[in-house]
C-alpha cells in the first residue's frame, strides 16, 4: 500500500490526494501534523532522495527561522533535527510507493505516472 505523508491543508498535497483519487490508486495518508514525522523514514528520506530535496526552502516557515537556524543547516545531520521540530519545512508530499524503495518527494504528475504503473 502506498504511503503519502503531509498536511492536509497543503495545497501540493490536496492535488495529489486528488490524483491518486482520480486514478484509482489506494493509500494510507500520514498527517504530519497530527501523527508527527517518523524519525526512521525521516532518515530514510534524508539519505535518499536527499536532505537537500526533502527540505522546502521555499517556505513560509523556512523564511520564519532565525538566520542562525538557517545557517546551521548544512548537511543530513544538521537538518533532521529542524525538520522533525518544524513538519513544515519537509517538501510535500512525500510518497513511499514501495516498501523499501526510495520516496518520491514533491508531486509531478508525470512522474507519478511512471512511479504508480512501476509499482
Amino acid at each position: 500500500m502506498i504511503t503519502v505523508y503531509g498536511i492536509p491543508n497543503c495545497d501540493t498535497v490536496k492535488r495529489a490526494r486528488s490524483w491518486l483519487a482520480e486514478h484509482g490508486i489506494d493509500y494510507n495518508f500520514h498527517d504530519f501534523k497530527k501523527q508527527g514525522v517518523p524519525p526512521a523514514e525521516l532518515d530514510a528520506w534524508l539519505q535518499a532522495p536527499g536532505w537537500e530535496a526533502v527540505l522546502n526552502r521555499r517556505g513560509t516557515t523556512w523564511r520564519q527561522l532565525d538566520e542562525a537556524t538557517r545557517a546551521a543547516v548544512t548537511d543530513a545531520a544538521s537538518a533532521r533535527p529542524v525538520l522533525l521540530a518544524n513538519p513544515s519545512l519537509i517538501k510535500r508530499p512525500v510518497v513511499q510507493w514501495q516498501p523499501d524503495a526510495p520516496v518520491s518527494v514533491g508531486f509531478e504528475p508525470a512522474r507519478w505516472d511512471q512511479l504508480a504503473h512501476a509499482r
